[in-house]
């Protein structure tokens, strides 16, 4: 009896040491996961980190299939490819998902989508718009062509047909010209799209998906219904709901580094992975609006230090905004020349402020300003853009202040002057002994040297008429009653 109740203590022991020790003996296994990664909004250096991290990290974790829950209207092309790289090389199988409904996979998303292991997407969702847009000027592909010459009427003169043909020649003369000048910038362009839609052929090719529609999605910017998308074979399936989705891509096969596999989502849990607080601050930064609101808090915060040394509070916080700034403006693609407006805008601003000039350089600084803040980020179809409130509420901002810093300058300049040695002209002093040509007055509350070309009289009222130095001259005062 002592000896089965040491077994059954001793198994019982075994038994919380290592609970799992016992399932291969009973024939169950632990249940499999799928970790669930969200992806709402641009693609950026912050959603980048947080969707690469997390897919390095998921089979260490022990999950067995990874859910992109996706809605983007596109991004930053550098982001983009590091996501696509780890998504390929990862030997857990990666589903992409566009949700909820009414969600999109546009520019980006549609690379991102392509690239993943299963591509799926909700009933009233939408990808497509591939084409790849540069930050800054670009030239219009579609921009006509410098006319062809046109042929001679048969029916014209000899001198008709000679003056027609003298101006086709100075017409291709002109377009010869003019060639040179967009050349390279055409073939720049070229470069971009072909490059893009080579990208995305290799990746529609890589898990088997439709490759012609990739050239109207690349050059003609076309999107499509998640229908639209089925139909074709540019996505694997619709689903209502990420529990749905499990369900219809349960044994379905799919390409890793490893070779092929088939996933098995038997009895699979969903786990929802939030972005850590330095993603979500990374991602924070990262925004264009963010960004250039730390910008202008710092500028601001400086400037103000400079108007009152010594306060350290708002250029303690300026530095840092604009530390968070410049970090923010290294990752994120800047239009250079609307930089250097915005600079010159900001530079007239305080210039304005310190030197007056009456408004000509505070409104020049406030529509550099404005037009460069415009121009900073403007790529709305990338979701790397400054909201226009934003941008009117600034500048409203700059102008009340602008306009106060004025009016302060105005009312200062009608004020008379209250010191320094222009204080002392007019003013009357007491002559403390007589005196012919030198002595001294007691004025406003000190004892000065005075010349007189007048002879005064110790009591006598006078008045400040002119300063040499330290010497001041004086004259008898209208209050004198003498």
């Amino acid at each position: 009896m002592k000896r089965l109740v040491i077994f059954l203590f001793s198994y019982a022991l075994l038994l919380l040491a290592c609970p799992t020790a016992f399932t291969s003996f009973s024939g169950e296994s632990p249940s499999s996961k799928a970790k669930l990664l969200i992806l709402d909004g641009s693609v950026n250096p912050g959603t980048a980190h947080y969707l690469v991290s997390n897919i390095q990290s998921a089979e260490e974790e022990g999950y067995q299939l990874i859910i992109l829950q996706m809605n983007t209207p596109g991004g930053l092309d550098l982001a983009m490819r590091d996501i696509i790289r780890e998504i390929l090389s990862s030997n857990i199988p990666v589903a992409t998902y566009v949700y909820p409904p009414g969600s999109r996979a546009a520019s980006a998303g549609t690379y991102i989508l392509y690239a993943s292991h299963i591509s799926s997407m909700a009933p009233a969702t939408n990808l497509g718009a591939a084409t790849p847009v540069s930050i800054g000027s670009m030239p219009d592909p579609s921009s006509p062509e410098p006319s062809s010459p046109k042929p001679a009427s048969p029916d014209s003169s000899t001198d008709d047909s000679s003056t027609d043909k003298d101006n086709e020649k100075e017409e291709v003369k002109e377009a010869n010209r003019a060639e040179p000048q967009s050349s390279n910038q055409n073939a720049m362009h070229k470069k971009i799209i072909n490059d893009a839609e080579a990208y995305l052929r290799g990746l529609a090719d890589y898990h088997g998906r439709n490759i012609d529609w990739v050239k109207n999605a690349v050059r003609e910017g076309e999107s499509l219904t998640s229908k639209e998308a089925l139909d074709i074979g540019v996505i694997d399936l619709i689903a209502e709901s990420p529990e749905q989705l499990l369900s219809k891509i349960h044994q379905r096969q799919v390409r890793l580094p490893t070779g092929p596999k088939a996933i098995d989502t038997n009895g699979m849990t969903i786990v929802r992975v939030e972005p850590s607080w330095q993603m979500d601050l990374l991602s924070i930064i990262s925004d264009p609006n963010i960004a250039y609101i730390l910008l202008l808090f710092g500028i601001y915060g400086l400037i103000f230090e400079g108007y009152n040394p010594g306060t350290f509070v708002p250029g303690v916080i300026g530095a840092i905004c604009l530390l968070l700034a410049f970090y923010a403006l290294q990752i994120l693609p800047i239009n250079y020349v609307a930089a250097g407006l915005l600079v010159l805008g900001i530079a007239l601003l305080v210039v304005e402020a310190f030197a007056p000039s009456f408004g000509i350089l505070g409104i020049g600084g406030i529509i550099a300003f404005f037009i460069g803040s415009f121009l900073l980020f403007n790529e709305p179809e990338t979701g790397i853009a400054i909201a226009m409130p934003i941008l009117l509420t600034v500048t409203i901002i700059s102008v009340i202040l602008l306009s106060f810093v004025l009016s302060l300058a105005l009312r200062a300049r009608q004020q008379p002057v209250v010191s320094g040695r222009e204080e002392l002209l007019n003013e009357v002093g007491i002559v403390e002994q007589d005196f012919v040509d030198e002595g001294w007055v007691h004025i406003c509350g000190e004892r000065w040297k005075c010349r007189s070309y007048i002879p005064l009289k110790s009591g006598q009222p006078v008045k400040v008429v002119a300063i040499d130095d330290l010497e001041l001259t004086v004259a008898p005062s209208k209050e004198d009653s003498t």
